[in-house]
C-alpha cells in the first residue's frame, strides 16, 4: 500500500515502511499551489545563506524542508533587513513564466518605507543610476554605460516623527529603494548605510506583489501588513515557529539579537530561561515584545567538562514556580523538562530541525531518511541524553537503541517515549560507555539504518577515559561505521565551538575513508533560524548527515 511522504500532501511514488509524521508549515507561508510558494520574509534573516556554514537563508531553509519543495527556484530577493512578500517557483512552468514576467516588468512589487524627514511632494519618480561604491551604492545620473534605475514613491500616511510611503521600483537593481530614497532627502529610518534616523529594524517591506498566474493566466496578488511596531527578534521567531505544535525555541540568541554577547534566553513551555555571564539582574527588562512572566536564570559554564548539579542549576528569578517536572511541545512532540537536574534542562533547542528531519524521515532535497523502503528501520542514538532523538525516530517508525553513560537520562528518557504514546519495552536502552558498546555490537554483527552521534564536547568514563571532540571525533566516526549498513546514513554533530567546520567534516571524511567506507551524499545543516549566526555571535553548532557505502 502507498503511503504519503511527510508534510507533503503528495503521493509517494514507492510504498514506504516508516510511519512518518507530517508537521504543520511555518507561519511564513502566506500562499502555496501546485506552482508557486509565497513567504512573507521576516526583517533579519538572509534570502540566500551567506557562506556554506553560516545559517540557512530563506531559500536553502525552505527548499530543504519538503520533499515537494526540492526544486523550488528563487525568482527575485530581498535584502537581509527588508521584510516581505516574496515568490517561489515549484515547477518550470512557474520558472519560465515568472522569470518572463520579472523581464518585462510586468509583475507588480509595492513596497512600503517609513522615514522621518519631511518632503513636501506627496508624488516622485528618482531616475538615479545606482553604482556600487565599496560596501555600499550611489546614486548617479543616468548616463551611457550606466544601468538605468527608477523608482516612483508616493506618501499614503503619516504619524508622530514619520511618514510612510509607497515605493514602486520599475527596476530591480541592488539597494534601489534604499538609495533613491536617500537621494530624494528621506533615508529610511533604521537605515544607518544610508544616513537614516534610528530604529529597531530598517523600514522597508515589501508590501504588495502582483502578477499573472503561469498556470491559469488570472490576475493574483498578495499584501502582508509590514508590522513597523513589532521587534524584528520577535518577528524571525513568529515566521518559523508554530506555536499550536512547538512552545520551545531561543528567544534572544547573544550579540546576534543585540543582547550583547553571554545574554541568552529561551522559551520553555510556560516558562523562560534566560543565561548570562553574569549574576541575573536585580531588575530585568527583556525587550522584544517577550512577556518573560515566570523567569528562570542559569549563569553560563564556560568551563568544559564542568557542571555541579547544585551550582549550575536554574534558579527562580520571579512570576510562578515550576513543578519538579513539567511538559512542551516541539513539533507536535512532547518532552520533560526540569529545573532540579544540572546545567542540562532536558532538550537542546538547537537540534529542533534535525528531530524533525527524523520525525518525518526526510533530510534535505533528494536526501531521504533511508535511501529504499526498509520494513523494520534500526536506528541507534549514542549519547542518547534524555531520548529525544530516539522518540522523534521511534515516532517516524524506527525501532530504536539509546545508548548512555547515565541511567538517570536513560529513565528520563523512557517517561519521553511514554509522555508520546510509544511503549519504551519495544525499543532498546543501553546503560554505559558508547565506545564500549560499539565494540560489542560490532562483534555480534549488529548493523543500524542509522547512526545518530550528539557526543559532549568532553566527557569521561571509566572504561575509556576523557573524550574530547577536537581531538576524538574521528574516533568516534571509525567505532560508529563499523554498525552502520552499507547506504546507511550517519549523523555527525558537535557543538565545540574551537573545532571549524572544514576540519570537521575533514576529520569524519578520514575516518570513513580510514574504515573502507565510502560517503556517497551528505548534507551539512547549520544552526537553526532562531540561533542566528553573525560576525559578532559565530556558528558553534555543526552537524552533517551522511548517506555511507
Amino acid at each position: 500500500m502507498e503511503q504519503r511522504f511527510a508534510a507533503t500532501g503528495v503521493e509517494a511514488s514507492t510504498p514506504v515502511s516508516m510511519n512518518l509524521r507530517s508537521t504543520t508549515l511555518p507561519p511564513c507561508i502566506v500562499f502555496e499551489d501546485d506552482d508557486l510558494l509565497v513567504v512573507n520574509k521576516p526583517p533579519g534573516w538572509n534570502t540566500h545563506a551567506p557562506s556554506p556554514y553560516a545559517g540557512e537563508g530563506v531559500y536553502e531553509w525552505l527548499r530543504h524542508r519538503e520533499p515537494r519543495w526540492a526544486e523550488l527556484s528563487i525568482l527575485h530577493r530581498l535584502d537581509k533587513d527588508t521584510s516581505g512578500l516574496m515568490v517561489f517557483g515549484k515547477t518550470p512552468l512557474a520558472n519560465r513564466s515568472l522569470t518572463q514576467q520579472f523581464e518585462e516588468r510586468r509583475v507588480e512589487k509595492v513596497y512600503r518605507l517609513r522615514t522621518d524627514r519631511l518632503v513636501q511632494a506627496t508624488d516622485w519618480i528618482a531616475h538615479w543610476s545606482v553604482v556600487r561604491a565599496g560596501d555600499h551604492y550611489v546614486a548617479r545620473p543616468q548616463a551611457v554605460g550606466l544601468d538605468p534605475a527608477e523608482t516612483r514613491f508616493h506618501r499614503v500616511a503619516h504619524g508622530s516623527g514619520w511618514t510612510e510611503w509607497e515605493a514602486y521600483p520599475r527596476t530591480g537593481r541592488t539597494h534601489q529603494i534604499r538609495v533613491h530614497a536617500a537621494q530624494g532627502g528621506m533615508p529610511l529610518l533604521g537605515d544607518s548605510l544610508y544616513g537614516g534616523g534610528p530604529a529597531t529594524r530598517l523600514h522597508l517591506s515589501a508590501h504588495r506583489l502582483s502578477f499573472e498566474h503561469p498556470r491559469t493566466g488570472d490576475p493574483v496578488s498578495w499584501s502582508v501588513d509590514p508590522q513597523w511596531d513589532h521587534d524584528p527578534r520577535s518577528l524571525l521567531r513568529q515566521a518559523v515557529i508554530n506555536p499550536s505544535e512547538t512552545d520551545a525555541y531561543r528567544c534572544l540568541h547573544g550579540a546576534s539579537d543585540s543582547g550583547g554577547s553571554g545574554f541568552y534566553l529561551d522559551a520553555l513551555g510556560p516558562f523562560h530561561l534566560l543565561h548570562s555571564d553574569s549574576d541575573a539582574p536585580r531588575s530585568l527588562e527583556i525587550g522584544g515584545g517577550i512577556k518573560a512572566v515566570n523567569l528562570y536564570h542559569r549563569r553560563l559554564n564556560r568551563k568544559v567538562g564542568v557542571s555541579g548539579t547544585d551550582e549550575s542549576c536554574p534558579r527562580w528569578v520571579r512570576g510562578e514556580q515550576a513543578p519538579e517536572a513539567f511538559t512542551l511541545r516541539e513539533n507536535g512532540v512532547r518532552y520533560e523538562m526540569r529545573f532540579d537536574q544540572g546545567y542540562s534542562v532536558g532538550l537542546f533547542l538547537d537540534q529542533r530541525d534535525n528531530r524533525r528531519r527524523l520525525l518525518t524521515g526526510h533530510i534535505a532535497s533528494g536526501f531521504p531518511l533511508m535511501d529504499s523502503p526498509v520494513a523494520n528501520p534500526e536506528v541507534l542514538n549514542c549519547f542518547a541524553y534524555t531520548c529525544a532523538f530516539s522518540v522523534c525516530a521511534a515516532l517516524g517508525g524506527a525501532r530504536v537503541t539509546s545508548l548512555d553513560l547515565s541511567k538517570k537520562y536513560l529513565d528520563w528518557g523512557r517517561r519521553n517515549f511514554a509522555l508520546n504514546g510509544l511503549d519504551p519495552s519495544a525499543h532498546d536502552f543501553i546503560f554505559g560507555d558508547v565506545f564500549d558498546w560499539l565494540r560489542r555490537l560490532g562483534k555480534k554483527g549488529r548493523q543500524f539504518d542509522c547512526v545518530l552521534l550528539d557526543p559532549p564536547t568532553f566527557s569521561r568514563s571509566k572504561e575509556r577515559g576523557d573524550f574530547r571532540a577536537e581531538r576524538d571525533y574521528g574516533t568516534l566516526v571509525a567505532s560508529a561505521a563499523a554498525v552502520l549498513k552499507p547506504g546507511g546514513t550517519l549523523f555527525a554533530s558537535t557543538n565545540a565551538a574551537r573545532l571549524e567546520p572544514e576540519v570537521f567534516l575533514g576529520q569524519i571524511r578520514e575516518a570513513l575513508a580510514g574504515v573502507g567506507r565510502r560517503v556517497l551524499k551528505d548534507q551539512y545543516v547549520p544552526q537553526p533560524s532562531d540561533f542566528p549566526v553573525s560576525r559578532e555571535e559565530p556558528a558553534y553548532l555543526k552537524t552533517v548527515w551522511i548517506r555511507v557505502v
